[in-house]
């Protein structure tokens, strides 16, 4: 369920037409409801990524690719070759 409410506000009349149109939007209020929605979305987005960049410069992710070819070997460790597997199968 979305939570409403009712406000009465002024708008601007020219940019809330032509954000209608480059929405496609038919009314002012799903126009308002999209603009803040989308409002919200990229700021989530703008500082998800100033909290990764940040992490970055504090040289968190410097020994992430070393730990990543260190789990890919050791996978590579722990399979079993395909042959070996079909002649259980067949024998078995």
């Amino acid at each position: 369920m979305i939570n409403v409410s009712v406000t009465q506000i002024d708008l601007d009349d020219d940019a809330l037409s032509e954000a209608m149109r480059l929405m496609g939007a038919t009314t002012k209020q799903e126009t308002v409801n999209a603009a803040l929605r989308e409002y919200v979305a990229r700021t989530t987005r703008l500082e998800a990524a100033e909290k990764l960049a940040a992490r970055g410069e504090r040289g968190e992710f410097e020994e992430a690719p070393a730990a990543h070819g260190a789990a890919k070997q050791a996978r590579r460790r722990m399979r079993i070759p395909l042959r070996e597997v079909d002649q259980r199968d067949v024998r078995g």
